[in-house]
């Protein structure tokens, strides 16, 4: 089981936070750090100093670590054109020498939208499926030759499809709950599918109709990687774990119902029963970036019984 950990900066985090966790996330032995990708805070906090681009923040990460891979859970696809954005991540690959990984969604938040002048459309996944395509396919286009797209959002013409990424093939991430839509979309384009937030049963359930998708598609079930993302709460004894679920505004009860959280017995015999519902890989939503000590803890009780 691959343990990745995964940030929510608009909650109030500087450039400088983030890359002492990232550090502390290559230090500790993790295998990734990854960032949301949101211009407004949510729920009860200030957001202050205000937020952090998530591509400007993975440029900085790229040449201040050197193992770890780096990426979005999820790139908002009503932020960025998707030949921008291909270009974006391509650059970010090259300058982290080949580790990005790029998670890509349709975007949700309509007041960020709202307080930063971003068109919210309606047709958003019908949009996110083009995008996928244009990003894709630029990068898989061979150097010397052009790529172009025509279609009911985007027009591509003759573009150069430059620059490559340096990894020959940057991982897409898709992920959401969605029955029918979603599946189809990670069936074509996903190299990974991620459950958000929710139950072992219901990520069963969800792996499996993503599986059934991709034989549909003509590409075997497991060639995908399934993966969940859920917060992260733990404490060598009660005390410590009701003392971490305060500081982010979070009950224990409800944590442990809807999250990891609990002692690292109690955190590794859960994350077990998402393995045997089919998750290979795990995003740990950390909450209060200021408590390295949690993350230490994380990796010296939880990681290292987890093989």
């Amino acid at each position: 089981m691959d343990l990745r950990i995964f940030t929510e900066p608009q909650q109030g985090a500087t450039y400088d936070t983030l890359l002492t966790v990232a550090k502390a996330t290559e230090d500790l032995g993790f295998d990734a750090f990854f960032r949301s990708d949101h211009y407004l805070h949510m729920g009860d906090v200030t957001g202050l100093p205000g937020p952090t681009d998530a591509w400007i923040t993975l440029a900085g990460l790229a040449r201040e670590t050197k193992r770890i891979r780096l990426g979005t859970l999820m790139t908002a696809g009503t932020f960025r054109l998707p030949g921008v954005l291909a270009i974006q991540v391509a650059q970010v690959d090259q300058m982290s020498g080949g580790r990005i990984e790029l998670g890509l969604g349709a975007g949700w938040y309509e007041d960020e939208h709202k307080a930063y002048g971003i068109p919210f459309p309606k047709e958003k996944l019908a949009r996110l499926e083009e995008q996928l395509e244009i990003v894709t396919g630029m990068w898989a286009t061979e150097v010397g030759k052009t790529f172009s797209h025509h279609g009911t959002y985007y027009d591509l013409t003759d573009s150069p499809a430059l620059p490559k990424p340096a990894q020959s093939k940057v991982p897409v991430l898709i992920g959401g709950t969605g029955a029918r839509r979603t599946p189809r979309l990670a069936a074509r384009y996903a190299d990974e599918f991620n459950a958000p937030f929710i139950s072992v049963e219901d990520s069963k359930a969800l792996f499996e109709r993503v599986g059934a998708a991709a034989v549909e598609a003509g590409r075997a079930a497991d060639d995908l990687t399934y993966s969940n993302a859920l917060v992260v709460c733990v404490g060598r004894d009660d005390a410590e774990v009701a003392r971490r679920a305060g500081r982010i505004g979070r009950e224990v009860d409800e944590l442990k119902l809807n999250g990891l959280a609990g002692s690292p017995a109690e955190v590794v015999e859960k994350i077990g029963r998402y393995a045997e519902a089919g998750s290979q890989r795990v995003y740990l939503q950390l909450l209060d970036l200021e408590d390295l000590d949690h993350l230490e803890l994380i990796a010296s009780q939880v990681q290292s019984q987890l093989g």
